[in-house]
Formats: structure tokens, sequence, C-alpha cells
């Protein structure tokens, strides 16, 4: 298993797989429950990378299936 435990650590992660976001998003998600996380201690935040590609392969999907619907 693929783990991050810092939101910088995410956000290198995803500019270097292509698919920026800022901390502001990613609090944002967390907070939805719309990005895959665990929060094992209210203090640390855990991100299993094989969880985030599958999340972002979803969401390039959603988006590709909106533009090609407009």
């Amino acid at each position: 298993m693929r783990n991050v435990h810092r939101i910088k650590q995410l956000i290198s992660y995803l500019d270097s797989v292509d698919y920026p976001l800022t901390e502001e998003e990613i609090y944002d998600l967390i907070l939805k429950r719309e990005i895959p996380h665990k929060n094992p201690n209210n203090s640390l935040i855990v991100f299993d990378l094989d969880h985030i590609d599958w999340w972002i392969n979803e969401n390039r999907t959603k988006n590709r299936s909106l533009k090609s619907y407009y």
C-alpha cells in the first residue's frame, strides 16, 4: 500500500500525475468526504495512493462524459 500522510505530499503526487489541486480544494474535498482518505486520529490524514489513483480516474471519466454531453 502506498500512503502519504500530509496534504503537501498529496499535492506533490497530484501534480506529478497531472491532476493539480490546491490545499484549499483538498480540504474542501475532505470536508465533503469526496476524496478517499483516512483520519486515524484528529491530527493525521492518510491518503492511500491506490485509492487516489482510482478517484482520479473516476473524476476524469465523469468530466469527459460531461464535456461530451454539452
